[in-house]
């Protein structure tokens, strides 16, 4: 088939997969209505791959595709620790090429065999922060494109709307008592979404604060608060998905309004809460935001401010049970989540964060 018309059709099947998709959904999370504060978590698991990379996924092939970088019978090559990986193993096969996702050995076991049921390949790492270079190296290798998410993540996602995730949450939120946000809480592993919400709040002249959480073994807290962007961390992130060894070229710092650097057994106690409380398990980057998010509307309570926040669910729990929903993996780690988890107990109970 001439390129051309290989091409034509790459496209259109990627742009199918966008219509046959229906929007995610907005979650209220359990909180007193008394307290003038609403509390959303935009899910994001429920996109045929599972997670929020597949927004990101379908962005960056139809960035590569028609920047002529994905050719027929080539490979796609990412670095990636799994949720983009998955979500890109499936534009792969949908397209009909060749996929290899650049990874952690501690990536989990369901996301690698999410992955390998896409029909991608596992190729694995024992440093984390060499995952750039063998999936450059890798491409030059095999005559394949290294899709490079944390270069290109804002740069392929229209951040000015046409159903990007910001403005699908504030469609959804324009029946509720508080339509404009006070906060949406994000988290960082390209920096895309961040870039992606920060932009269009400004766009469309919100007075929406946007704030970043940020895991532990992750630069991106340090490099916003010093303004270095050199600055880098030796040890890898243990919340899949985010946080990163250095300053990523999708992070945009000044676009955001703040950051909170969040102790991964807090992310952890978090995710476990909304367990116990919705009955939806979701990974580690949740708790993340979730935990962050939960510091905000107390923050709210306490000045006496209404208003409503917005996190996000990125990806189901389902992928983490040998991780974050493993007691056995937590003593290995030496994590202790019972501060934490007595911490978000008393926020719901008494609308007060303990001191």
């Amino acid at each position: 088939m001439p390129y051309r018309r290989w091409l034509k059709e790459a496209v259109r099947k990627v742009q199918a997969d966008a219509n046959r998709s229906a929007d995610t959904h907005l979650l209220l999370f359990p909180l007193p209505e008394h307290w003038g504060v609403d509390l959303y978590l935009k899910d994001e698991s429920t996109h045929p791959t599972g997670s929020l990379k597949h927004r990101l996924a379908r962005s960056l092939f139809l960035y590569g595709l028609c920047n002529g970088w994905i050719r027929p019978d080539r490979p796609v090559i990412e670095a990636s620790s799994g949720s983009t990986a998955v979500s890109e193993a499936y534009f792969a096969k949908l397209i009909g090429v060749p996929f290899i996702a650049v990874m952690p050995r501690t990536t989990s076991a369901e996301k690698i065999r999410l992955i390998e049921f896409h029909g991608g390949r596992c190729h694995y790492v024992d440093d984390s922060r060499t995952m750039y270079e063998e999936s450059a190296r890798l491409a030059a290798e095999t005559g394949g494109h290294y899709m490079d998410q944390f270069t290109y993540a804002e740069r392929a996602t229209d951040w000015r709307g046409n159903n990007n995730i910001a403005e699908s949450v504030f469609r959804q939120l324009e029946r509720e008592r508080f339509p404009e946000p006070a906060w949406v809480v994000a988290t960082a592993g390209t920096g895309g979404t961040s870039a992606t919400i920060a932009r269009y709040v400004h766009y469309m002249q919100y007075d929406t604060r946007v704030c970043v959480a940020d895991p532990e073994n992750s630069c991106f807290f340090e490099g916003w608060t010093t303004g270095d962007p050199d600055v880098v961390c030796e040890r890898g992130s243990r919340i899949e998905g985010i946080g990163r060894p250095r300053m990523e070229p999708s992070f945009v710092p000044h676009a955001v309004d703040r950051m909170m650097k969040v102790p991964d057994a807090a992310a952890v106690a978090a995710v476990r809460a909304l367990d116990r409380l919705t009955g939806r398990k979701a990974g580690g980057s949740t708790g993340t935001g979730l935990w962050s998010a939960l510091r905000i509307v107390a923050e709210m309570v306490a000045e006496g401010r209404r208003g409503s926040v917005v996190t996000l669910l990125c990806d189901p729990g389902e992928r983490y049970l040998d991780k974050y929903y493993s007691d056995a993996w937590l003593a290995k780690e030496g994590m202790d989540i019972a501060p934490h988890a007595a911490a978000i107990d008393v926020l719901l109970r008494t609308g007060a964060w303990p001191d």
